[in-house]
């Protein structure tokens, strides 16, 4: 997968954007030219609609055909962060925004077509397991979903179903960003008693980044480590490599290829914006991420049965994948997966900055001493407070641009101190080195214990996880 929440952005220049939109544009020209499906047709627009998105919050005005971008002179920033229409762009490698707020999950409901998680919702599962909701259901971190309905119909009707998640191993440096869907889908695990599948995308990092394989595989096995100390049950989670697990089973292969054969090429350029120039490990990719979204892609764990629904936890950037996976699924007789889908975790500079594993001040890893966590907080973490004591007492700090506000609402578990933090820091009364101080005393443990438990994973540990076998569930 590529990588779950962490924010990362694209910096495609706007030349590059240009010749995309110009491309995407002629495609879906042939594709209407050539009356081609419509679901084609409409996953080609949808890109060519978001390309244009992309290009207007680089740029600051739409996108012309006769007007190619020239080089804005130095210090002018041509009008950028001006105007409120500026849209957000997401997908699977980019996430873009030019919000201090951050991206605007509202609005990338409606244009990814997906369903709000609302109290309805939320209500509907504390009714089924009988417990108080995890936080992140609670405060708007899982947001959106497909089909969780269905799932909570399978659950009350004593039908199975199963979790699947998954990461990208791109380097052995994790945040604790990348712990959000992994957290969550431990709770899921636990509160309804079901298997686990987590998917390690060596091959899709291998072809994306400037990795060789055996490179992608250490790294799958050192992440493994961490998604292990976040407490799976090593009888129901299966933790699989796809260059490890995909040659050693048929079934898995064969629902890659029956995939392939359901996705043409337009579809892929059309989802993923993938161009001309792309191996065609990339544009054949997909399929690998869509296929442990069907139960016999691992008949160790579930034999030969094709009806076992699949609930997939993940950050929304990876939509576009299940998009495509849910319009197949009906055409090889195969239930769809339903989503549960995160916000994106912000990196310590901001919401619309870029957090990366290669620079260390953008986020709290999960290898960072409690000195380091101190540091980088007070340092880097970007602040909604006031320029002056005075000016903070007066007039009130800003929760929804503050980072240690943003982190506290990911990992406070207590809702009513939370709140009353929202309040002290809105009035003023709580300084921008409080909200702070709160926040390290909270992270320090936090991650101190998570060291803890990945010290204690041995290399036989990962080994058995990582080993296709039988899992327990008490279905039939």
């Amino acid at each position: 997968m590529a990588d779950m929440p962490n924010g990362e952005q694209g910096c495609a220049s706007p030349l590059e954007l240009f010749n995309r939109i110009a491309a995407q544009g002629e495609l879906v020209r042939s594709l209407k030219a050539g009356k081609a499906p419509q679901d084609e047709i409409d996953s080609a627009v949808q890109m060519l609609l978001s390309l244009k998105m992309s290009y207007k919050a680089a740029m600051g005005e739409d996108y012309k055909a006769d007007c190619p971008p020239g080089n804005p002179a130095p210090g002018n920033d041509s009008g950028l962060g001006a105007t409120e229409a500026e849209e957000d762009f997401v997908d699977p490698w980019t996430v873009q925004t030019s919000s201090a707020k951050g991206i605007d999950y509202d609005k990338l409901i409606v244009r990814f077509g997906s369903s709000k998680i609302d109290k309805e919702l939320v209500n509907r599962i504390e009714r089924a397991i009988g417990q108080k909701p995890h936080r992140f259901l609670r405060r708007g971190i899982f947001f959106s979903h497909r089909d969780m309905n269905q799932i909570l119909d399978a659950y009350e009707n004593k039908k199975p179903f199963y979790l699947y998640t998954g990461r990208g191993p791109s380097s052995e440096a994790m945040h604790v960003g990348h712990l959000i869907p992994f957290i969550f889908t431990k709770w899921l695990q636990d509160v309804f008693n079901v298997p686990l599948v987590i998917q390690m995308t060596d091959d899709e990092k291998y072809l994306w980044k400037d990795l060789t394989l055996d490179q992608a595989y250490g790294y799958a096995v050192e992440n493994a480590k961490d998604i292990i100390a976040c407490g799976f049950d090593i009888n129901k989670t299966f933790i699989f490599s796809d260059l490890d697990y995909m040659g050693a089973s048929p079934g898995f292969y064969k629902n890659v290829v029956k995939i392939q054969k359901h996705v043409t090429f337009n579809q892929v350029k059309g989802i993923f914006g993938f161009t001309d120039s792309d191996s065609i490990g990339k544009i054949s990719f997909p399929a690998i991420q869509a296929a442990p979204s069907f139960s016999n892609s691992f008949p160790q764990i579930f034999g030969d049965k094709t009806d076992v629904q699949c609930l997939i936890p993940c950050a929304i950037d990876q939509d576009p994948y299940f998009r495509m996976t849910r319009d197949v699924a009906p055409r090889i007789g195969y239930p769809k997966p339903a989503l549960l889908h995160s916000t994106f975790f912000p990196a310590l500079q901001g919401a619309q900055t870029k957090m990366s594993a290669s620079d260390p001040n953008s986020s709290i890893f999960l290898t960072d001493t409690a000195k380091q966590i101190k540091t980088k907080v007070n340092k880097h973490a970007f602040s909604g407070g006031r320029d002056t004591v005075e000016e903070h007492r007066e007039f009130g700090g800003n929760c929804d641009v503050d980072v240690s506000f943003m982190y506290l609402t990911f990992f406070l578990e207590d809702d009513d101190r939370l709140e009353q933090i929202r309040k002290d820091y809105t009035s003023g009364a709580m300084l921008t080195g409080e909200l702070k101080k709160i926040l390290i005393e909270v992270l320090q443990p936090l991650i101190a214990e998570h060291q803890a438990r990945r010290e204690e994973v041995t290399d036989e540990i990962v080994k058995e996880f990582m080993t296709p076998r039988k899992l327990s569930y008490d279905f039939q």
